[in-house]
């Protein structure tokens, strides 16, 4: 089985249309997808509409439950901008996913760990907001009990992959719309790509076992970053023509 993996799309299309068009070049049939479609200042209805029109197993992310469950009113700036835009039919298609499953009986999905869809699973914090590599043994930890070959988490926009001790395979795919971020929880801190392609990952099973190659694709990153400066959100616009938010 060849599988492509794509998460945290956050609404940009044209990195949405690169990555499959990359997939589909590439003549991968089959795709998963981690979740938070659609939160952020760029283009969440036709993010949605190009979801909904080409059918693949998804599952919900802590953007796409804030969507369905947040007062708009209390909603962040990014999820707000999401929200302004969709039809009762994205809602619909939203809510039909589910927080957490399994493809072909040897994927598990879910968008950051199997019980919070807002936890860090491969990365920590130190306590001055510095994003690292998890310990090995926190990793293993949020493992347990997921009695399948592969498992694949989004969430934190990081492309990596670690091998367990026994031998299965955690796979973050990095983030197909958004190589940067801020968060202030559970303390400040910053994630950077280093570039703006749109990222995604592919996972393949050999005589040796399941393997991953990352992907990083070229696209009109230029035209989402003015979309976002357009709407005031500078970060957001820095972000996508970079990959840093400095």
């Amino acid at each position: 089985m060849r599988l492509a993996v794509i998460s945290d799309i956050h609404g940009n299309d044209l990195a949405l249309e690169a990555v499959l068009a990359d997939i589909d070049a590439l003549g991968i049939r089959d795709i998963v997808n981690l979740g938070d479609h659609l939160s952020g200042p760029l283009n969440a209805a036709r993010t949605a509409d190009i979801l909904i029109e080409r059918p693949m197993p998804s599952i919900r992310g802590n953007h796409d439950r804030y969507l369905l469950t947040v007062d708009p009113l209390h909603m962040g700036l990014s999820d707000r901008a999401a929200h302004d835009e969709l039809q009762p039919r994205h809602r619909e298609w939203l809510a039909t996913l589910p927080a957490t499953l399994v493809y072909k009986s040897t994927a598990f999905l879910c968008h950051a760990t199997s019980e919070n869809d807002e936890a860090y699973w491969l990365e920590a914090l130190s306590t001055g907001g510095i994003v690292h590599m998890a310990a090995h043994s926190a990793i293993e930890a949020l493992a347990d009990g997921i009695d399948y070959p592969v498992i694949l988490c989004g969430h934190t926009h990081i492309q990596r992959d670690v091998r367990l001790s026994d031998g299965r395979l955690v796979v973050n795919p990095g983030s197909v719309g958004c190589p940067g971020y801020v968060d202030d929880q559970p303390v400040p801190h910053k994630v950077e790509a280093g570039s703006p392609h749109a990222r995604y990952a592919i996972i393949e099973q050999s005589a040796a076992g399941w393997g991953v190659t990352f992907r990083n694709v070229p696209y009109d990153w230029m035209a989402m970053s003015r979309l976002a400066a357009s709407r005031n959100r500078l970060e957001w616009a820095k972000a996508l023509a970079t990959g840093f938010l400095d």
